[in-house]
């Protein structure tokens, strides 16, 4: 019911802030919950807990932050994208895994991205993944308990997968076109 939902996201949101990987979660949102109540709380939560953590980041927790992730070359890499193409940078790391999902929302927070730019697009690029995973979750559970394959599901992983494949082909078109310019 209702508080079960609640407590998956808040776990979930804290998963995420204490740098736990989030596949077992997602994953766990899908056989728990099924397809469609699962992409929502594994969305809601995902983003949540990436909210706090680039909040933390950013305003709590700066000067740790910085010596943690400062002497990465990953993190360099990371802030001078974003200071040279802003937005586009937090759609293409969210679909393109170059960075680590948990340490990235930390790391965003020591950049120049405004938040609600970096919270809608992580939110609206975490979304083919989360919902792969977990559609994949839910097939592969009733599957399980019903013996029986459902096709309906697996057609949806495909279109799921050419989509994601196509989108990160894009990204990284972007990107390479972005970094090669002046």
């Amino acid at each position: 019911g209702y508080p079960g939902m609640a407590a998956f996201v808040l776990i979930y949101a804290a998963g995420t802030v204490a740098v736990v990987p989030g596949t077992p979660l997602t994953l766990s949102g899908g056989v728990l919950f099924g397809s469609i109540k699962g992409v929502a709380l594994v969305s809601i939560g995902s983003t949540l807990g990436a909210a706090v953590a680039f909040l933390i980041s950013r305003y709590f927790a700066r000067e740790s932050m910085e010596g943690c992730l400062s002497g990465s070359n990953n993190m360099q890499r990371l802030d001078r994208l974003i200071e040279r193409h802003g937005a586009i940078v937090v759609a293409i790391t969210r679909l393109v895994p170059l960075f680590p999902f948990n340490l990235l929302n930390y790391g965003f927070g020591l950049t120049r991205v405004p938040f609600r730019t970096y919270l809608f697009w992580t939110w609206l690029c975490m979304l083919p993944k989360t919902t792969l995973l977990v559609v994949g979750a839910d097939a592969f559970t009733i599957g399980f308990t019903e013996g029986e394959i459902p096709w309906r599901l697996v057609g949806i992983l495909a279109v799921i997968l050419i989509v994601l494949a196509f989108l990160v082909r894009q990204a990284r078109k972007t990107l390479d076109e972005k970094e090669q310019r002046p």
